[in-house]
C-alpha cells in the first residue's frame, strides 16, 4: 500500500528521534505486521524479551514466527484478548488503521490502552484531517486507484486524542509519513501511571 521507498525507515528514524526506543522496551506488541518490515527494523532498535504479533494472514504470521522468533497470538481482527492487562511496554501498528473501518480501529484503540503498562508507549498511524487537504483528496480520488473495501480509511485526529486521554494516555508527538499517493499521521501516546 505504501509504495514509497524509504518510508518505513523514515518512520523508524523519527520514532528513534522521539525516544520511543530509548527506554529499551522489554515487551513489544505489533498489530498487523504483515511481511515484518517494521518488526525487523524495530528489532534493530531494541531487544525486547518478548515480541507479540497479531497478524490475520496465517502465512505471514508463520513466516514471522519462523524468521524472528516472535509470539503469534490468535486474532479475531479487532481484539488483543490473549495479552494481559498492563503487560506491554510498546504497542505499535503501522499502515493498519488506514485499512479498517472506524469501529474496528476504535476497538483496537481500547485494547491497545488496556495492554500497555503505565509508562509504556502506543504508536500507530491514521489518516487524519491533517492528511486530507483538497490536493490529497484529489490525489486519492484520481491517482490512488480503486482502493479496496475501506482503504484508504480516514480517522478524525481529535477523536483519537480525546479517546486515548480518557484511557489515561496522552499524545506525546505526531508526524506525517508518506503513504500511497499522499500521507498518514503517526501518533505517539504515552500511558500515565
Amino acid at each position: 500500500m505504501n509504495e514509497t521507498p524509504g518510508a518505513t525507515q523514515s518512520t523508524i528514524d523519527e520514532l528513534r528521534a522521539l525516544g520511543v526506543f530509548a527506554a529499551n522496551p522489554n515487551t513489544v506488541l505489533e498489530i498487523g505486521p504483515g511481511s515484518g518490515r517494521y518488526l525487523e527494523k524495530t528489532l534493530k532498535e531494541c531487544s525486547p524479551g518478548r515480541y507479540e504479533i497479531y497478524e490475520t494472514a496465517a502465512p505471514w504470521a508463520n513466516y514471522l514466527v519462523d524468521t524472528f522468533s516472535v509470539v503469534a497470538q490468535p486474532t479475531a481482527g479487532c481484539s488483543l484478548a490473549p495479552t494481559p492487562d498492563g503487560s506491554i511496554d510498546l504497542v505499535q501498528a503501522h499502515e493498519v488503521f488506514n485499512t479498517v473501518t472506524f469501529l474496528c480501529a476504535s476497538r483496537y484503540f481500547f485494547e491497545m490502552a488496556r495492554v500497555t503498562r503505565p509508562g509504556g508507549r502506543i504508536v500507530f498511524d491514521v489518516m487524519t484531517e491533517t492528511c486530507l487537504d483538497p490536493a490529497a483528496v484529489r490525489a486519492w480520488a484520481t491517482q490512488g486507484g480503486a482502493g479496496h473495501g475501506s482503504y484508504p480509511a480516514a480517522m478524525p485526529r481529535r477523536a483519537c486524542v480525546d479517546l486515548f486521554a480518557t484511557l489515561g494516555c496522552s499524545l506525546e508527538a505526531g508526524f506525517l509519513a508518506p503513504m500511497g499517493v499522499a500521507s498518514t499521521e503517526v501518533l505517539v501516546f504515552g500511558k500515565g501511571g
